[in-house]
């Protein structure tokens, strides 16, 4: 919004406001063997929050649709919360694996 009143404010065309705003999107890199070791590392010795923990009790209980509620209350969007729910699942999962062997 901001760029957009600058530029009309210099009298450029909206194309050049449409190329600039495409351009300020950056590219992520990918995450590297050290990061996601540390980030393990970090995960391991402090352990979950406590909304993630009533996430993983929901989902144990079967509850998806209430773990979504509670993570899209804690984390603001709806893709973060999806994307969140999906990692303490998988947590979940990695723990039977574990139990069971």
């Amino acid at each position: 919004m901001l760029l957009y009143a600058q530029l009309n404010y210099y009298n450029m065309s909206i194309q050049f406001a449409v190329i600039l705003t495409m351009l300020s999107w950056h590219i992520l890199q990918k995450g590297t063997k050290r990061v996601q070791f540390v980030r393990n590392l970090i995960r391991e010795v402090s352990g979950f929050a406590p909304y993630e923990k009533r996430i993983t009790e929901l989902l144990k209980v079967g509850k998806d649709k209430r773990a979504l509620k509670v993570a899209k209350r804690k984390l603001g969007t709806h893709k973060r919360a999806k994307k969140k729910r999906e990692e303490m699942s998988s947590v979940l999962r990695k723990m039977r694996c574990v139990l069971l062997d």
